[in-house]
């Protein structure tokens, strides 16, 4: 079944306020990933991949952060299951009987995988889990290389040093050049912790313009943005929520409502805030890299919420969630501290090595 999410349209309309910035505008696509049982042809967030059964599967064997979290992809979606049912039935049982039956099989696992009779996990070639896929199809900004029309993204569940985020790994092919189709790929003995363990989503791919962060602007053009009188003669103000200005602090309400859009998207600019912004270098051709892929913890947040899409605005203003089931969180992927992680590409080859960053 297809769903829609929906934008709604930004409370100011920033290239008549600051016709400085429509040079600036970007196309973007926001994925709006939404829990759902993906197949091998669809584009997914956490869903199985189209892989061929004879490429075999990558995995990592680089050194890893054993942050001493023991639970296995599956226990961890078990779980997340069991904490929806207790959400949506607050006097259920604790647990279920098949719930309990997991977790003594997951107490002998342990046992046996920490007998001291083999390597722990965390020393271990770790299989990678799946990501995202995406079919141009769906998602026509992208640009593969070649004939490709799929872009796979993986990722070990282990953090790395020295920048203590998953390895991530990326593969474009041709979807028609899959015959046989890999129906079981290897999953980890175990994640890093539950948030590098995506839930498998549907995405409603929505095409959007974005402008830059103001982190992004030059020091003239922040200037601009951060002049309270600029606002105040503006003839392009939509009434609704979200359209008061703190004139005291303008660039955050730019920043917030106007500029990037939150969430897992393709294209447009990169979120910042973490950090100033850091230029990325191809390595083998020195082309200043762009934003592939936002792979975002929320997405939106209390400074973000008037983001989210139509369809799901009575949730994102509903009072507090329990906790694992903020529908800002879908994914129920959370890398660094709530923060995203951007994957950037060279414009001159994708086929270049990718660079990832979190922010």
């Amino acid at each position: 079944m297809v769903f829609v999410r929906t934008t709604p349209p930004r409370p100011i309309d920033v290239a008549a306020v600051f016709p400085e910035l429509a040079p600036l505008a970007r196309p973007a696509v926001r994925l709006h990933p939404r829990p759902g049982s993906p197949s091998v042809g669809d584009s997914s967030v956490g869903g199985p991949l189209l892989w061929p059964a004879g490429e075999p599967w990558p995995h990592c064997e680089s050194a890893h952060v054993d942050s001493g979290f023991r639970a296995s992809p599956a226990e961890i979606r078990l779980d997340r299951r069991r904490l929806a049912r207790l959400h949506h039935d607050p006097h259920g049982p604790a647990f279920t009987p098949e719930e309990e039956a997991a977790a003594e099989e997951n107490a002998a696992r342990m046992e046996r995988l920490f007998d001291g009779s083999s390597p722990p996990p965390a020393e271990l070639p770790v299989p990678l889990l799946p990501v995202a896929q995406l079919y141009l199809r769906d998602v026509p900004l992208l640009r593969p290389p070649g004939q490709a029309d799929l872009l796979q993204v993986l990722w070990c569940p282990y953090e790395h040093e020295p920048d203590w985020k998953p390895a991530t790994a990326l593969f474009w092919r041709s979807a028609a050049s899959v015959v046989d189709v890999l129906t079981t790929p290897p999953e980890p003995q175990e994640a890093n912790y539950p948030g590098y363990v995506p839930e498998p989503c549907l995405l409603a791919p929505e095409a959007i313009t974005e402008y830059p962060d103001s982190l992004d602007l030059s020091p003239e053009l922040r200037q601009v943005v951060g002049d309270p009188s600029r606002w105040q003669e503006d003839g392009g103000v939509v009434h609704g929520p979200d359209a008061h200005v703190d004139l005291e602090y303008p660039p955050e309400f730019y920043d917030g409502n106007l500029a990037d859009a939150p969430g897992w998207k393709v294209g447009g600019w990169p979120p910042w805030g973490r950090t100033d912004p850091v230029r990325r270098d191809c390595a083998v051709c020195d082309a200043r890299m762009v934003p592939l892929l936002t792979i975002a913890s929320f997405e939106w947040d209390a400074g973000t919420r008037g983001w989210a899409p139509r369809e799901d605005r009575a949730a994102a203003y509903a009072p507090g969630h329990r906790a694992g089931q903020s529908p800002a969180q879908p994914t129920r992927v959370e890398v660094g501290s709530t923060d995203n992680m951007q994957i950037y590409v060279c414009p001159t080859s994708p086929e270049h090595p990718h660079t990832d960053l979190i922010q």
